[in-house]
């Protein structure tokens, strides 16, 4: 995984609830279109043939890009030692 996948996880692990993409990307230091792609890798995606681990979902809500870990998600950050 990569630095910015981790800082992912463990940011939406500290929130605890979905959080908007812009609200995320501030957190991070980093522009939307990166986390989103990030996000894309962390997600159930399939890239390349392969599906991802399907640790994070991406939604729209009411016009709002919204993400929040899934229950897998919730237990890979418990394996980082996310809170």
């Amino acid at each position: 995984m990569s630095p910015l996948g981790e800082a992912i996880l463990r940011a939406l692990a500290e929130e605890g609830a979905p959080v908007s993409l812009p609200r995320l990307s501030k957190r991070l230091g980093q522009s939307g279109s990166a986390v989103l792609r990030e996000m894309s890798f962390l997600g159930d995606a399939v890239i390349g043939g392969q599906s991802g681990p399907g640790w994070v979902c991406v939604w729209q809500d009411d016009g709002r890009w919204m993400a929040a870990l899934t229950e897998a998600g919730r237990v890979q950050g418990a394996l980082l030692g996310c809170s």
